[in-house]
């Protein structure tokens, strides 16, 4: 079956007002909504919107963090949008980073791999019903089981870009997620990961013509996200190293403005799809081309209207 998903909520647009595009999207084409989690919308309450504008949508966390809830907290709140959509939710888990963590959630991000290890492992058990008494190397559960365990258990992905966490995903999860990476960039992830593995990929999609506009909007997305360490790593690992160190220079020494200059175009185009809307569809068929299994669309601003831009992306 062919994956076409997107994000939601749409920036811009109050959450409420989604109804009327949330019901369009089976028709258009898209099989699969996607939450994500940072200092807008949680991650549950779109798509628990989305489960009764549209049953027909499978439904997605990319992410919610291992660490900003405690992990029968976050047992719960997947098994009660299991229940709202038997069958239709994907829970997407991750460690976040050390900004959401720590600075913005007073937790500790300690142990990424262990934590995220350990509450897959924890939620494998409590989303099928089982009683868990546990010590896990992170923390610790006693005699903790669900009241409304959803029938079907929601399958669980992991958040992964480097081969520890992509192999572990193989290993014990139902599929990874990953995102800034370009279409050439795929194949090296799936060679972690295998052939069989569902591979998600959150893919930013500019839909202008107007290419310095894009390529600017894309220069400080990347400035910020790219400047923290894991992906810094993920990037180095994928060959971009030295394309991007005029930035990392840039940036360390406290220079912003200089570290959105000195990005190079080809970095830009490369992890940020802008052009017209056929354009910009045909770049996206080239990341599934290459092996990944679902494209979920995050639309950036371009001042245009984003409901049209939602039908004017949906596959052909």
């Amino acid at each position: 079956m062919k994956r076409w998903g997107l994000t939601v909520p749409l920036t811009g647009i109050p959450l409420p007002q989604h109804r009327e595009i949330v019901e369009q999207l089976p028709d258009l084409g898209y099989t699969d909504a996607w939450s994500a989690e940072t200092a807008g919308t949680d991650a549950f309450s779109p798509l628990l919107l989305a489960s009764q504008w549209a049953p027909q949508l499978r439904l997605g966390t990319a992410i919610v963090p291992v660490y900003t809830r405690g992990p029968g907290l976050l047992a719960m709140s997947a098994a009660t949008l299991a229940e709202c959509a038997p069958g239709k939710f994907v829970l997407g888990i991750g460690t976040s980073s050390p900004v959401i963590v720590e600075n913005w959630n007073a937790g500790e991000f300690a142990e990424p791999y262990a934590r995220t290890r350990d509450t897959l492992r924890f939620l494998r058990a409590a989303l099928a019903g089982e009683k868990v008494t546990e010590q896990y190397p992170t923390f610790s559960v006693n005699r903790f089981r669900l009241e409304r365990a959803a029938d079907p258990a929601p399958p669980i992905m992991l958040a992964a870009l480097r081969p520890g966490m992509l192999r572990l995903a193989a290993r014990e999860s139902d599929g990874a997620i990953t995102n800034w990476l370009a279409p050439g960039d795929v194949p090296t992830v799936r060679a972690e990961i295998g052939p069989d593995l569902e591979l998600v990929a959150r893919i930013f999609v500019c839909p202008t013509e107007d290419a310095e506009a894009a390529r600017n909007l894309g220069r400080l997305l990347i400035s910020s996200y790219l400047t923290v360490p894991v992906y810094r790593a993920f990037h180095d690992w994928l060959g971009r190293g030295e394309l991007l160190a005029p930035m990392h220079e840039a940036w360390a020494a406290g220079e912003r403005k200089k570290a959105n200059a000195v990005i190079p175009d080809e970095v830009v185009d490369e992890l940020i799809v802008h052009g017209s809307p056929d354009a910009c569809r045909e770049r996206l068929e080239s990341y599934v081309d290459n092996g990944l299994t679902t494209p979920v669309i995050s639309l950036l601003p371009t001042g245009g209207d984003p409901v049209e831009q939602v039908k004017a992306l949906a596959p052909r």
